[in-house]
C-alpha cells in the first residue's frame, strides 16, 4: 500500500510541476509603441509607457476601458505617444507613478491624482525605488532623447519642457532583471548599466528617425548591455519608423534571444 501511495504522490507532483512553473514566471505583454504590462510571479502590475490606444493595438480602446488592476505606472519621458492614456488610466486603477520628478509634477497638474504621487516614485538618473513591497527593485537610468509636455492652449507653443528622458532596469523579485530603454540612441554608458545593474531582458526601441535603428540596437545590445533576450519596440506605429525585427536578427550575435512578439503577446521570463 505504502508503494502505491508513493508513485501517486510522485506523479501528483510531476503533473502538478507545469502549473507551479508558469505561477512563478515573469510576465511581459507589448501593449505596442513602447507600452508593456509586467505582471511579477507575485501578482504585481505595472504598465510602462501606456500608450494603450496607440494606432497598432486593435484591443486598445478596451485595454483602456477595462484595464485591470494596475498598481504603478512608470514613465520614460513626457512625449505624448509615451505619456499616453497615463492620466486616465490612474483615476481608473489607483496606480501610483514612477516618473522624473518634474514631469510626475506637470501631471498633477494635468489631472493625476496628487494622492498617487509622491516620494516614493519620483526621483532622477541613478536613483533606485522598490516597488509593491520589494517585488519590483526600479533604478531610473540616462537616455539620449528629447522630452516635451503637450500643451492644450491653441496660443501655446505645441510643447513645454517635460524633465529629463529616462529608462528603467526593473529587477523582478524571483525574476529577470528588465531593462526599458526608453527613447534613446545607443550611447557608451549603457555598458556601465550592464557593469553596475546587470541586464536579463532588454526591451530595446529599433524604429530609427527618432531612436535607435536594428543595426545600432544591435551594437547596444552585443557589446554594452549584454542581455540574455531582448524584445523590439517602437517601431512600425508611424511609417518613418522604418526598423523592423528581421533586421535586427540580422546583427544579433549568438547566443541573444529575440523575442518578437506580437501586440498583445505575452513572453514569461
Amino acid at each position: 500500500m505504502r508503494s502505491i501511495l508513493t508513485v501517486t504522490v510522485l506523479l501528483l507532483s510531476f503533473a502538478l510541476a507545469p502549473a507551479a512553473g508558469a505561477a512563478d514566471a515573469t510576465k511581459i505583454t507589448w501593449l505596442g509603441h513602447a507600452a508593456f504590462k509586467v505582471e511579477t510571479p507575485a501578482g504585481g502590475v505595472a504598465l510602462i509607457d501606456p500608450w494603450l490606444t496607440n494606432p497598432k493595438n486593435p484591443e486598445g480602446d478596451k485595454l483602456l476601458e477595462d484595464p485591470g488592476p494596475v498598481d504603478w505606472i512608470l514613465l520614460t519621458h513626457a512625449h505624448p505617444d509615451h505619456v499616453g492614456e497615463t492620466v486616465e488610466l490612474a483615476k481608473e486603477t489607483g496606480a501610483r507613478l514612477v516618473a522624473p520628478f518634474e514631469l510626475g509634477q506637470q501631471l498633477v497638474a494635468q489631472g493625476y491624482p496628487e494622492d498617487q504621487v509622491g516620494m516614493d516614485g519620483l526621483m532622477n538618473i541613478g536613483g533606485e525605488v522598490e516597488l509593491l513591497q520589494g517585488e519590483l527593485k526600479v533604478l531610473m537610468t540616462p537616455a539620449v532623447h528629447s522630452s516635451g509636455l503637450e500643451r492644450s492652449a491653441e496660443d501655446a507653443p505645441s510643447h513645454y519642457y517635460g524633465a529629463t528622458p529616462v529608462g528603467y532596469r526593473i529587477k523582478v523579485a524571483g525574476g529577470p532583471a528588465i531593462y526599458h530603454a526608453g527613447d534613446t540612441d545607443v550611447f557608451g554608458d549603457m555598458e556601465l548599466i550592464r557593469e553596475l545593474a546587470p541586464v536579463d531582458v532588454m526591451l530595446a526601441p529599433i524604429g530609427g528617425h527618432f531612436t535607435m535603428d536594428p543595426e545600432r540596437a544591435a551594437y547596444a545590445i552585443n557589446r554594452l548591455v549584454q542581455p540574455e533576450a531582448v524584445i523590439p519596440m517602437h517601431y512600425g506605429t508611424f511609417p518613418v519608423l522604418e526598423g523592423r525585427p528581421e533586421g535586427l536578427a540580422e546583427h544579433l550575435d549568438e547566443g541573444v534571444e529575440m523575442r518578437d512578439l506580437e501586440i498583445n503577446e505575452t513572453a514569461e521570463f
